[in-house]
């Protein structure tokens, strides 16, 4: 990126608790150093000024929607902030339990609730009550109309300035606030380092001025000075038609049609602060001198730490605005475990993955049953949470579950699986069930297409468990899976043999049973499967050739010269191949078709 480049961009941004929110047209994300030290990312994705209704879009009325939804935004993005930047390890209290257990009522989002209500009325009362409070004691009525209702407006305009500036010098003396003011500077610097066309590093930021055209201080100047215009028009139509007798009752009224008026006031507020940061005019520059100097007050030098912060939050949004694929972050918070596993679930459902797997995530992390996970209302360490959205971050980038985790479960054995095998399927433990049913003492098992051991370890565990004996021996054309599947053996404390053969090649002898879970997947289908699948599990052990059944075919060629009389063959196939795959076995003496649990014709049985 070149230097001295100005380079305008629509992203905005707000200070938050140890840390800063940038939001784009396409997302918003926020960045939050937390007490380990470590700066937490949350994003997501939001409606497209062109994907939303023209009428949202209207000048005034665009102003009017962007003043509601920033407050709420605004306070809803605090009060995460604070869960991160300060968080909670109480355990929740009898009646929290309670609330939640038989009302459904999270007692943290009431209270958020009536906090942000409480700062809004505290706002009207600072902020309309009192400098009209204070107006009453003038020699002249705001009620009425002309230069005397616009003199009164002034001076009450200039009074609700005061106090805004007294409100902004009283809490900077707070530690806590004056660290958000700090923050605040740490987001006007990052957006104007880039505007600048300098990359953006901590040193390139720091260099940059901490005031911006288009800051919130400045839009709330602009407010101010509107509504004196805006009241005062109000005032003279009020005068001739709203206004009685009783000056308790005109109070009233002027109050409620200040309340009233503030989506106008914030639309025009909007429009004026747009037209303002488009133009470099010295004419206008004069209107941003007051709202730039307010900024002063509202934003203080960063430290290092709260740049990078404020770095993170715009590139986020800056590639996620670039980039429809990339998907949203949570923060990674203590408290209760059903907020976090609500918005992993949102984040897999939104992104097309199963939400089971949030809660196989949970399970594994937080060492709990599966089934105990959507009920479990217990508190989770800042580390175990970490874990998580780790785990769940990974998971939405495509990669399977289990590869990420390491391993899985099959018939009750610990798997080890990643790149080099398929991860094992429910349905396969059924092909394992059927060959332990079949097997009988001292058999000679061959297990074909092994991949990750997991059928030969199974069946030599069980069968060894009722006191049958067998020898298996399991193959695989890949020498990268054979290395896994012996390592799981060992693990397992199964004794196979593992030979690298494509099917029988490097066979030698006969067996009473062979099983196999061969490739099956058409070559044409493979880009149609999931991301999961066709592009991180090996293809070697997916592509069956161009109907699938490459595999089959050969298997039935040979494999009558190493069954002895009477031996079988199960195979796993896909949907809708069964029919097909009997149909090569000419001559057996006997087959069958077997359905698995989804009742889908999944098995093949042979008897030669």
């Amino acid at each position: 990126m070149k230097e001295n480049k100005k380079t305008c961009t629509y992203i905005g941004g707000q200070a938050v608790i140890e840390g800063v929110m940038m939001r784009g047209k396409r997302a918003m994300a926020t960045a939050v150093r937390d007490p380990e030290g470590e700066i937490q990312i949350e994003s997501e994705r939001l409606t497209p000024p062109e994907k939303r209704s023209k009428f949202s879009r209207l000048p005034i009325i665009r102003g009017m929607i962007n003043f509601v939804t920033s407050l709420i935004d605004g306070n809803r993005v605090l009060m995460r902030s604070a869960d991160v930047a300060m968080p909670d390890d109480e355990q929740p209290s009898k009646a929290e339990k309670w609330l939640q257990e038989k009302h459904k009522i999270n007692l943290n989002a009431v209270i958020n609730t009536v906090a942000v209500v409480l700062g809004v009325a505290l706002a009207l009362l600072i902020f309309i009550a009192l400098p009209q409070f204070v107006t009453g004691f003038l020699p002249f009525e705001g009620t009425s109309g002309g230069l005397d209702g616009l003199w009164f407006n002034l001076i009450e305009g200039g009074i609700r300035l005061l106090i805004f500036v007294a409100y902004i010098l009283l809490i900077s003396l707070i530690p806590d606030l004056r660290r958000v003011f700090m923050c605040h500077g740490a987001e006007h610097k990052t957006i104007t380092c880039y505007e600048e066309g300098k990359e953006l590093t901590v040193e390139n930021v720091r260099g940059c001025s901490r005031v911006h055209d288009r800051c919130g201080t400045t839009f709330l100047f602009l407010v101010m000075i509107v509504s004196i215009l805006v009241f005062s028009l109000v005032n003279v139509v009020a005068a001739e038609w709203l206004y009685v007798s009783s000056a308790k009752w005109n109070k009233l009224i002027r109050f409620g049609l200040k309340i009233l008026m503030l989506p106008i006031v914030a639309g025009v507020s909007y429009e004026v602060l747009k037209l303002l940061a488009k133009t470099e005019s010295k004419f206008f520059y004069v209107f941003k001198i007051p709202g730039l100097l307010l900024q002063r007050l509202t934003t203080k030098e960063p430290e290092d730490g709260m740049i990078e912060c404020a770095i993170k939050a715009f590139e986020t949004v800056l590639a996620m605005d670039a980039d429809e694929s990339i998907p949203e972050r949570v923060f990674a918070t203590s408290g209760r475990m059903g907020t976090l596993l609500k918005n992993t679930k949102q984040r897999f459902a939104s992104s097309g993955i199963e939400e089971d797997e949030a809660e196989w995530i949970f399970a594994i992390v937080l060492g709990i049953p599966k089934s105990a996970v959507a009920s479990e209302e217990q508190l989770i360490k800042m580390a175990q949470a970490k874990e998580i959205v780790k785990i769940a971050n990974e998971r939405l980038t495509g990669k399977p579950l289990w590869y990420i985790i390491g391993d899985t479960e099959f018939y009750g054995y610990k798997i080890k699986v990643d790149e080099r095998v398929l991860i094992p399927r429910p349905e396969t433990e059924e092909l394992a069930q059927l060959v332990i049913g079949a097997a009988e003492e001292g058999n000679q098992i061959l297990d074909l297409c092994t991949g990750s051991g997991a059928i030969a370890i199974a069946v030599y565990n069980e069968l060894l468990k009722t006191n049958r004996p067998v020898k298996v021996t399991a193959t695989d054309i890949s020498a990268e899976a054979l290395e896994l599947a012996k390592e799981n053996a060992a693990a397992n404390g199964a004794e196979v043999l593992f030979l690298q053969s494509d099917l029988f090649t490097r066979i030698r002898g006969r067996f009473d049973l062979i099983v196999s879970n061969p490739p099956y997947i058409p070559s044409e289908q493979i880009e149609t499967l999931q991301t999961e699948v066709k592009e991180y599990e090996p293809r070697l052990a997916l592509d069956g050739g161009a109907d699938g059944l490459d595999f089959y075919r050969r298997i039935a060629q040979e494999a009558g010269k190493y069954l002895n009389r009477g031996g079988s063959i199960l195979m796993e196939v896909g949907v809708g191949q069964a029919a097909e795959v009997v149909k090569f076995f000419k001559g057996c003496s006997y087959s069958m078709i077997i359905k698995d649990f989804n009742n889908v014709d999944r098995f093949v049985k042979i008897v030669i």
